[in-house]
């Protein structure tokens, strides 16, 4: 039996300096987005600014190597980031709003995202989000 850690440090050596994270806050989101991740039908995220306001070394890094985590933390896939950019959520193209892989038009992934990141579900149309690009580089449950 392998420990999850000793996966971590071997992904480590492969990709160095990737960091670990979750695609969202609950089991079931975990699951769902890494299907569509592992499926290539998502191919971005997004987060508030301000989530990284404090804490600018957490911010994804062009041509860097990231390890998206399932729900208990195990290495789920790698990914390679293709762009970051701040964009003004009253800016966001559909073409980036539907990269994400969740909505059927921007006006879905408006509501969405207004529901996640806003108050009330309302979401300022200037507030700065970091939008990331990816490309899929392993999926570690064949490996």
């Amino acid at each position: 039996m392998t420990d999850h850690n000793d996966n971590m440090e071997d992904l480590q050596v492969t990709y160095p300096g990737a960091g670990t994270f979750k695609l969202a806050d609950t089991k079931g989101r975990v699951e769902h987005l890494n299907r569509l991740v592992a499926a290539k039908q998502k191919t971005a995220t997004c987060l508030p600014w301000s989530e990284f306001e404090n804490d600018q070394g957490a911010l994804p890094q062009k041509g860097r190597c990231d390890i998206i985590a399932n729900w208990d933390g195990s290495p789920a896939m790698v990914v390679r980031t293709l762009t970051v950019e701040k964009i003004k959520f009253r800016h966001v193209t559909p073409q980036l709003a539907l990269a994400e892989g969740e909505d059927k038009d921007i006006e879905a992934w408006r509501k969405r995202t207004a529901k996640a990141f806003g108050t009330k579900g309302v979401l300022d149309r200037d507030t700065l989000l970091v939008f990331e690009t990816f490309e899929l580089v392993e999926d570690l449950s064949v490996r």
